[in-house]
């Protein structure tokens, strides 16, 4: 894909690297003629994630999605139930909600990408009230079941401050992690705790493009023994009786497959080199463009926390920039970038969801490029990007 103006190779956004065992693993597979769902890495993979997040069960499922979905059936969210979620955020961290019954109330972010928790305390204790049978939203008049917070781009959600609202409000608490594995906290009440599994329930995505990949492919793991369990009942179909095929109640077939796990296998055993590097290549950027050219290179919450630093926002701070023009313009010069997510809010079938608290969400999405990023991205590759950036 080179420009035949500057005969400059592309340099993409995110893309996986294959650089450790994936190869020995998969012939494993292959060679042990189960390459389809279940197998022996399949259980290998779930106790390894489950080994590296410090938890006692981990459930392997076909997508970050489908263990969101999962995640909401194990915590008993269902029809007519709202469930406090960020807007700023990709779709499929919101659409499970709509897939139990229940309905998102959308919260703004605060300056971490991730949703406030600030805003949600002032929309519990101003908008809901507590009455028999849990907590109440007075405008809609429906309960408000669980707060789903995402850690967006690997950025630790303020956790300390969403377990105190859970815990208050007596709301079910779900990490959407799918962007974070390996990011953790140092210091703090939850100290040594990676996200994902300080609530009642998170997941986590092996897309194509996240930290570690499966090709598709996610992970759940609850601090419930019994949740887990029951997820990992509905993601086999809910099988009572595999030999007879019966089953208890409604099921999916939400299982991963055994040369996912094997691939699995041994990304994650890279994945404290890959983050190593994403700190030495987010350093780069923050180093070279930082209050240059109208530039701001969006922080990580540092103070306790090691983020896996998994995607970088470069924010236009200059108004003579325009978002979609310098994305334009990179791609002209072979440089793969991206704008944040639309706010979900604003998609068609959302638009009648109540929302809260948006003025930064709206700034964020109208002003934020993701840059490249890649785990194999070189100091050569981030330079020549800077450099683009500089001369634009």
């Amino acid at each position: 894909m080179a420009n035949s103006n500057n005969n400059e190779h592309f340099i993409p956004l995110s893309v996986p690297n294959f650089a450790g065992r994936e190869k020995e693993y998969v012939s494993e597979a292959v060679v042990s003629e189960w390459v389809s769902t279940g197998g022996s890495k399949v259980t290998e993979f779930e106790n390894a994630v489950a080994a590296y997040t410090g938890m006692p069960r981990a459930v392997a499922c076909n997508s970050g999605t489908s263990g969101l979905h999962l995640a909401l059936m194990a915590a008993g969210i269902g029809r007519g139930d709202e469930v406090l979620a960020p807007t700023l955020t990709f779709i499929a961290a919101v659409n499970p909600i709509r897939y139990v019954g229940a309905e998102p109330v959308f919260i703004g972010c605060d300056d971490s990408l991730c949703m406030s928790p600030a805003a949600t305390q002032e929309f519990l204790r101003t908008r809901c009230e507590k009455r028999p049978g849990g907590v109440y939203n007075r405008a809609s008049g429906a309960r408000v079941a669980a707060i789903l917070v995402v850690h967006v781009f690997g950025n630790m959600a303020g956790m300390p401050a969403f377990a105190a609202l859970a815990n208050e409000w007596g709301l079910a608490l779900i990490e959407d992690a799918t962007e974070a594995l390996g990011t953790k906290y140092t210091s703090g009440p939850f100290a040594g705790k990676m996200a994902g599994t300080i609530g009642d329930v998170g997941a986590y995505s092996f897309n194509g493009n996240k930290i570690i990949t499966t090709g598709a492919g996610g992970m759940l793991v609850s601090n419930h023994p019994d949740w887990a369990e029951h997820a990992k009942h509905l993601s086999t179909q809910a099988k009572a009786d595999e030999l007879q095929f019966l089953h208890d109640e409604i099921g999916y077939n939400y299982r991963m497959t055994n040369l996912q796990a094997a691939l699995g296998l041994a990304q994650l055993e890279q994945l404290e080199g890959f983050i190593a590097h994403k700190h030495a290549r987010w350093q780069q950027y923050k180093t070279a463009l930082d209050g240059k050219n109208g530039y701001r290179i969006l922080d990580f919450q540092e103070d306790g926390v090691r983020s896996n630093k998994w995607f970088y926002s470069l924010y236009l701070e200059d108004p003579r920039h325009d978002r979609d023009t310098m994305i334009a313009a990179l791609k002209a010069r072979d440089i793969q970038t991206r704008p944040v997510w639309a706010l979900i809010h604003e998609q068609a079938d959302y638009g009648k969801n109540e929302a809260y608290a948006l003025e930064k969400a709206l700034d964020y999405r109208a002003r934020i490029i993701n840059l490249p990023c890649s785990t194999n991205l070189s100091e050569e590759d981030c330079q020549r990007v800077i450099d683009t950036l500089l001369a634009l």
